[in-house]
């Protein structure tokens, strides 16, 4: 068997994926806050990067690189002052212990500042089972029954799982468990709607007649407003049974609502647009996010050859360094070209309102600011924008055609608004149904299917016509 060499000349396309463009690629679809966390990180691990107060984007433009063994590229990356040495005197001053005076001058004691936290759920219904007459056996079974409670208040376990559990019977953990339901807030502890409703029922509404009937027996009726089923069994008038219904609505199905623990999460805006004359002015929002620049002492260590100090991996921490300082700065500045994009498609949006945003996709600015329409979807990725109209994701500006019986084309969050003003102006007894919806838009020059009413009406979070129904 004969073998040879041979060599072949081939011609192929390749995508080669710099470190600079991963980096990029990487930081683009970040929020405010994930890139804020982010730099914090890279500030811990490369002790090339540092923090300073001033920030130049010269120390950023395109043409700047890091070469051979110098640092002398680096330009525009000022150097840090000297730190001043700290100010103990005016630190124990600012955090001595708070004095109250009184009107004639006299001190009283002093006193610390106190920081409140808002009682959980959990916490508050503990404190309660230790303050009532609970014996020490149905403490542990009450503490294990609170902490089998959801978020809503409603009891996850089985009254056998927490009856092994405290090694008790079911009959003690019930007991127990009967108790726990009339603690604040009433009905906590239920197993489900039902359960919930009556304990509240047999305490706030004990003198109402035929309510404790109605949510045991009838409670598919109410939720399907079948009224006159319920009259018709009970041998009621209905006025009777939606004068109980009403009073059945106002009870709480979720107790532990009002303790809901999870913090709120704020929205910080990446960018803010104001108007000035009759010019939308683009501002990003820097407030928090570290301004980076090169250590002088690494960069002078490079500089002088300092012994001791790795060559080779100092040339690697402030490539990186570089890389990163140049993804932030090209991050920002596309963001800002993105939202410059879309004020020039948008400017009706920003005079006059959500009636008057246009059709608008992820081409039509990337082929205004010569980019990707992959590289626009990522920069539109959670960021948030701060406008004289509210504050919105900038996604929020990208909307599918609709074309109106006059040929013109409407952006779907336009048809979206006609349907919430349409349904913000019903009479709440006879609801409008999706078809007549249709009618009412047809008559504005918006023709759509029913199917997509009902689509835009669910996106809204706006009930069906039947759910909407009120008697009362």
């Amino acid at each position: 068997m004969a073998f040879e060499l041979k060599q072949d000349l081939k011609l192929t396309q390749q995508l080669v994926m710099t470190p600079q463009l991963l980096q990029a690629i990487k930081l683009l679809p970040l929020s405010r806050l994930e890139l804020v966390e982010m730099v914090r990180q890279e500030i811990n691990e490369n002790p090339v990067l540092d923090e300073s107060q001033e920030f130049s984007e010269e120390s950023t433009g395109e043409n700047s690189e890091y070469e051979g063994d110098s640092a002398e590229k680096f330009e525009g990356l000022k150097a840090e002052d000297k730190p001043e040495d700290f100010d103990w005197k005016g630190y124990i001053e600012d955090t001595a212990p708070y004095y109250s005076w009184t009107f004639d001058g006299s001190k009283r004691e002093p006193f610390e500042p106190a920081i409140v936290k808002q009682a959980s759920l959990t916490d508050h219904l503990l404190w309660q089972l230790h303050l009532s007459s609970f014996t020490e056996e149905e403490v542990e079974m009450g503490t294990a029954i609170i902490g089998n409670l959801d978020q809503d208040g409603y009891l996850k376990a089985t009254l056998s799982e927490i009856a092994e559990s405290c090694q008790a019977s079911e009959e003690a953990v019930e007991g127990v468990l009967r108790k726990i339901q009339e603690l604040d807030p009433i009905g906590v502890g239920s197993r489900d709607l039902k359960e919930c409703l009556l304990v509240q029922a047999r305490y706030l509404l004990k003198d109402v007649p035929l309510v404790e009937e109605i949510i045991s027996h009838h409670l598919h009726n109410l939720e399907k407003r079948r009224y006159q089923v319920i009259a018709r069994e009970l041998s009621i008038s209905l006025r009777e049974v939606i004068k109980i219904s009403k009073l059945i609505s106002e009870l709480q199905p979720k107790p532990g609502r009002s303790f809901n623990d999870q913090e709120t999460e704020y929205i910080t805006p990446d960018i803010y647009v104001y108007k000035v004359n009759d010019e939308y002015v683009v501002v990003l929002n820097e407030d928090g996010l570290p301004k980076l620049r090169i250590s002088p002492f690494y960069r002078e260590a490079i500089r002088y050859k300092t012994p001791g100090i790795p060559k080779e991996y100092i040339q690697g921490k402030l490539r990186s360094a570089l890389w990163l300082v140049k993804g932030i700065y090209h991050r920002q500045r596309t963001i800002k070209n993105v939202m410059k994009s879309i004020i020039k498609f948008q400017r009706d949006f920003f005079d006059y309102g959500t009636g008057h945003l246009k059709p608008l996709i992820l081409k039509d600015v990337a082929d205004d600011i010569n980019m990707h329409e992959s590289t626009i979807s990522r920069v539109t990725t959670n960021k948030y924008v701060h406008t004289p109209r509210g504050i919105f994701e900038l996604k929020y500006f990208f909307n599918s055609r609709i074309s109106s019986v006059t040929g013109e084309d409407i952006a779907s969050e336009s048809v979206k608004e006609k349907i919430r003003e349409i349904l913000a102006r019903e009479d709440a007894r006879k609801p409008y149904s999706d078809q007549e919806i249709v009618h009412l838009l047809k008559s504005e020059n918006i023709e759509i299917a029913r199917r997509t009413v009902a689509k835009y009406r669910e996106s809204l979070g706006i009930l069906s016509s039947f759910k909407r129904k009120r008697l009362f």
